[in-house]
């Protein structure tokens, strides 16, 4: 069975599917990756809402 895609290549689909441009897709999947890692590497579903919405 196949795995299901992973956090950033879904990011990009739906930016693709948008249509936004090369560079936007570029800088949304950097700015989620640095999201990720600023929280030690947890994926965004496994945190609350309390620590997405965080600054």
């Amino acid at each position: 069975m196949a795995d299901p895609p992973k956090l950033l290549d879904r990011v990009r689909d739906k930016i693709r599917l948008k249509h936004y441009s090369i560079r936007t897709e570029q800088s949304y999947v950097q700015w989620v990756r640095r999201f990720i890692l600023h929280h030690d590497k947890r994926h965004p579903a496994e945190m609350g809402a309390v620590e997405v919405e965080a600054i």
